[in-house]
């Protein structure tokens, strides 16, 4: 069975470009709820936890300091099938290869700076929004 809820940090390149409430009302459109919204720059040091399990691979250090380069804005958002949908919703990593009408498509401008992140599965959903709000914690 699938889980409700997913979690999307809006990137700094599409915070920067003034992307964020476009992208706030396509995750809209796209039916999912705001179960929670906050907007905050991420230390090195929450980011090098965030992203953890990347650590020993050699693109770690410019994840953390293009994570840390500005503003993001950390959401959880509830539907059925939420990972999937909002995966579907945001498009390949890699914006040349998003459909059409995706999130990434529209927004982002390099696979680098691909506008936002989703989560890849249920647990992760559930690890990631308890990383950014304690009313998400795992019990």
């Amino acid at each position: 069975m699938s889980g409700s809820i997913t979690f999307t940090m809006i990137k700094p390149d599409a915070v920067s470009a003034e992307h964020t409430g476009k992208i706030i009302n396509d995750i809209l459109e796209g039916g999912f709820n705001l179960k929670a919204m906050k907007y905050l720059r991420l230390t090195k040091e929450k980011a090098e936890a965030f992203y953890a399990v990347h650590k020993e691979r050699p693109f770690f250090a410019d994840l953390v300091a293009y994570m840390t380069s500005g503003p993001i804005v950390a959401a959880v958002l509830e539907k059925d099938n939420a990972v999937a949908d909002f995966r579907t919703l945001i498009g390949a990593t890699n914006p040349a290869e998003a459909a059409e009408g995706t999130i990434r498509k529209k927004y982002a401008t390099s696979i680098e700076a691909n506008a936002i992140h989703g989560s890849d599965s249920d647990e992760n959903a559930a690890i990631e929004a308890s990383f950014f709000f304690s009313s998400f914690e795992r019990y």
